[in-house]
């Protein structure tokens, strides 16, 4: 099928390794001219050469700081001034989750909550507050979150909490900007293979007495495809709903985790 994305342009912020390099690289192989974004200047302009490289397409590095104010708006103005238009917006910048073990309640302080929650939940509203008036202006855009399924479990409460502030974000967005030819959504990854699974296999290796393979398996065992989900993954679902092809998709959220197990979401 062809996407109809031949053409457009786009912004992807924490773009320069996980999900967001992958959803930027897939993009990209759809004819998408990609300004990537993070904070670190180095890894974001080597991801930039290695993803012009494999898909010819222009990618600009942009280093950008989503939890701030002026860092969005200066990182969004230079995208629109390089690539010449703005048509689609993937909110990926977030803190790292770690394979530690969730804080519990006796121990949440407010330095766990805020920084959280200025990156990934008032990073996306500042990056979208700066980008919607471009398409609006042009009568069509998309805005992809990336969430994660921390919205629909238990066992992580500021996890959990972001991400329902995600989707209730995107839904409001999407009324708000769905008139005017912009649709909004959110897709809620769950356990995915990113350049820092090898890390946290190795740990669980250490830590639980088990060999890889083992590890490898339990990790696989979380979904009911039994596999562990890839990056590219992700970035496949994305690439559908920031096409004109996926226009009946506005507000609501796609679960990219491979099938949680046992819940019903309706």
């Amino acid at each position: 099928m062809d996407l109809e994305l031949q053409g457009r342009t786009a912004i992807v912020t924490g773009g320069s390794s996980g999900i967001g390099k992958a959803v930027a690289r897939e993009l990209a192989m759809e004819g998408v001219d990609v300004a990537i974004a993070a904070r670190r200047p180095e890894p974001l302009e080597a991801a930039a050469r290695e993803l012009a490289e494999a898909s010819g397409r222009r990618i600009i590095p942009i280093p950008a700081d989503t939890s701030n104010d002026d860092s969005v708006k200066a990182m969004v103005q230079s995208a629109v001034e390089a690539l010449g238009r703005l048509d689609i917006l993937v909110n990926c910048a977030a803190q790292p989750g770690g394979a530690a073990p969730p804080v519990p309640l006796s121990d949440i302080v407010s330095d766990h909550f805020w920084p959280d929650m200025n990156v990934k939940v008032l990073g996306y509203l500042r990056c979208a507050r700066e980008a919607a008036p471009h398409m609006v202006r042009q009568g069509w855009g998309r805005i992809i979150n990336i969430s994660g399924l921390a919205a629909r479990q238990t066992g992580n409460t500021i996890g959990s909490m972001r991400n329902v502030a995600i989707s209730a974000m995107t839904k409001n967005l999407a009324d708000e900007l769905g008139p005017h030819g912009v649709n909004v959504t959110v897709v809620h990854p769950g356990q995915t293979r990113t350049e820092r699974t090898a890390t946290t296999l190795a740990d669980q290796v250490r830590r639980l007495g088990v060999t890889p393979e083992e590890a490898e398996r339990r990790m696989a065992d979380a979904n009911s495809v039994r596999r562990i989900i890839d990056a590219r993954d992700i970035a496949y679902v994305v690439a559908m709903l920031a096409s004109p092809r996926c226009a009946a998709v506005n507000g609501d959220a796609i679960a990219a985790g491979g099938g949680a197990p046992r819940a019903i979401h309706y």
